[in-house]
């Protein structure tokens, strides 16, 4: 594998900047390993390799002008094919939209354009990112499951296909795949990257995340889309301009993190049960172990019941007039979220505010949670992306997560560990997760 493919995104785009290497070879690279490995992994919903390398050509042509270069000038990034692309297809992992473009690009392709980066092409999602899978495999072992529902996105950056990459989470769309195929996964909070422009399955619960190889390169890339945007009425304004100075400046001092033994921990296979108390005895000075509280059990219904019921609302035309094309999961959970009632939609709605309050306060004595991303290793099949239960109760109050590739589990696959903080705090929280990164790994 070349030195451009194994480095990191932050050292490539300082290479491109500075004119030694050129945005036509960068892409040259990543494209033959496209060709090496996309057959067997199937991460791409679409790539045009012609349009790629004309796109890098004008950015070096760009950096020759002598004009003020973007945050992310000459990197390729992949995109999950829900988000808008006016000169790609969006078909959202669909028969029903095959071929189908938008006419605009979303506010996060407008982002990532604006900052230099180039649109490599788009990644394969599960079905309207719900749980029917896609083609994609794990980088890892191709008869194992990458995760979903941002599968291509974890997948194309784990196979060094691409440097970085944009998914989203609804539940656990990020944080699971990240875990499976072993790279860096970064949800920041609710309300941070507008929505504009992508497929909406809840606007309540939609979080769009980002995929690299370090927690340095999800910062840079999460600095440049982390705008408030009128059209998206759920952003706020916040400042994000020094994410990756915070981040490599790391906690100042000694961070401090609760771990709850809920009771989703019987659900973790025996081997990655051991692994994570490895990683427990090591952080022994940094952490505590608490009992959940009550009321986490009730999230879990709660976000059910959001979930379908906008999903309901949100995919009613296609239910309608081609119920018979659409994933057996998703018809199911359509027509549960048809039979919910008003009052149960409220009291789960109004119950994400009460939840965050009362959680909150944690995190005046602690930097935040530590947790597993997943229930074990990349499922063995095809058919199930795996179970998002360790990541529902985080999407549903808003907060940043991270999956961080610090552990393996049986058949030396890749297994994250998660890390939650508190809400609008991520850039302290990219800092303590640097911190994690470098000082948590299993093979030191």
């Amino acid at each position: 594998m070349s030195n451009i493919l194994s480095i990191s995104a932050v050292e490539l785009v300082e290479k491109l900047k500075s004119g030694e290497v050129s945005c036509v070879d960068v892409c040259k690279d990543y494209l033959k390993r496209v060709d090496k490995f996309e057959k067997d992994v199937k991460a791409w919903a679409f790539l045009d390799k012609k349009l790629l390398l004309e796109k890098a050509e004008e950015k070096d042509e760009y950096r020759k002008s002598g004009k003020p270069l973007g945050a992310l000038h000459g990197l390729p990034v992949g995109v999950k094919d829900i988000i808008g692309t006016e000169d790609m297809p969006t078909e959202c992992g669909t028969v029903l939209r095959k071929g189908m473009s938008e006419s605009a690009d979303s506010e996060v392709v407008n982002l990532l354009k604006i900052s230099g980066a180039i649109i490599m092409g788009k990644t394969v999602t599960t079905e309207f990112a719900y749980f029917d899978p896609g083609k994609t495999t794990n980088p890892h072992d191709k008869s194992r499951t990458p995760g979903g529902s941002s599968s291509g996105s974890a997948a194309a950056v784990a196979a060094h296909m691409t440097p970085l990459s944009v998914g989203t989470q609804t539940k656990g769309s990020v944080i699971r795949p990240a875990s499976y195929c072993g790279v860096v996964g970064y949800k920041p909070s609710f309300g941070l990257i507008s929505r504009n422009g992508i497929l909406r399955q809840s606007a309540k619960l939609d979080q769009v995340g980002v995929f690299g190889k370090k927690v340095e390169d999800v910062a840079l890339l999460s600095q440049c889309l982390i705008k408030k945007d009128l059209y998206d009425k759920d952003t706020v304004h916040y400042s994000a301009d020094k994410m990756l100075e915070e981040c490599r400046k790391g906690p100042h001092f000694d961070p401090k993190f609760i771990f709850y033994k809920t009771s989703n921990w019987k659900n973790i296979d025996k081997e990655s049960q051991k692994a994570f108390q490895f990683l427990m005895k090591k952080l022994k000075k940094y952490i505590e172990v608490f009992d959940e509280p009550s009321y986490f059990k009730d999230i879990h219904k709660h976000h059910q019941v959001v979930h379908e019921t906008d999903m309901a609302n949100s995919f009613q035309k296609y239910y309608k007039n081609s119920k018979n094309k659409l994933g057996k999961k998703l018809v199911e959970a359509i027509e549960r979220g048809l039979k919910y009632s008003a009052n149960q939609y409220t009291e789960a709605k109004d119950f994400m505010e009460q939840s965050y309050r009362s959680y909150s306060e944690v995190f005046e004595d602690y930097h935040g949670v530590i947790t597993p991303s997943s229930t074990g290793v990349a499922e063995k099949g095809l058919k199930f992306t795996g179970s998002p239960e360790f990541c529902t109760i985080w999407t549903y109050m808003g907060l940043p997560s991270i999956s961080l590739p610090l552990l393996t589990g049986e058949n030396n696959l890749p297994l994250g560990v998660q890390f939650v903080g508190n809400k609008l705090d991520d850039l302290r929280f990219l800092g303590v997760a640097n911190w994690l990164e470098k000082n948590c790994k299993d093979d030191e």
